[in-house]
């Protein structure tokens, strides 16, 4: 699993974010930032962006994600 895998995975679940993945060895960062988490709790984002990489987490192959969200206005 490489951090451009985990980009490509969160980018097409979720096509209008700008998405920053950094890591190795199983254990990654991912900055997510999509119009879509506007008026959404913490959780929910977070578990929009589990669902985009539900079956690496599921098969191993990604051990650890730490993610960080916010709307396009929290990120200007």
């Amino acid at each position: 699993m490489t951090p451009q895998i985990i980009q490509q995975l969160i980018e097409q679940c979720m096509p209008e974010a700008q998405v920053t993945v950094s890591g190795a060895e199983g254990k990654f960062s991912a900055e997510v930032i999509s119009p879509q988490f506007e008026g959404l709790m913490t959780i929910k984002r977070h578990k929009l962006v589990y669902a985009c990489v539900h079956a690496e987490i599921t098969s191993g192959a990604l051990h650890a994600l730490t993610i960080v969200t916010k709307t396009p206005a929290e990120a200007a």
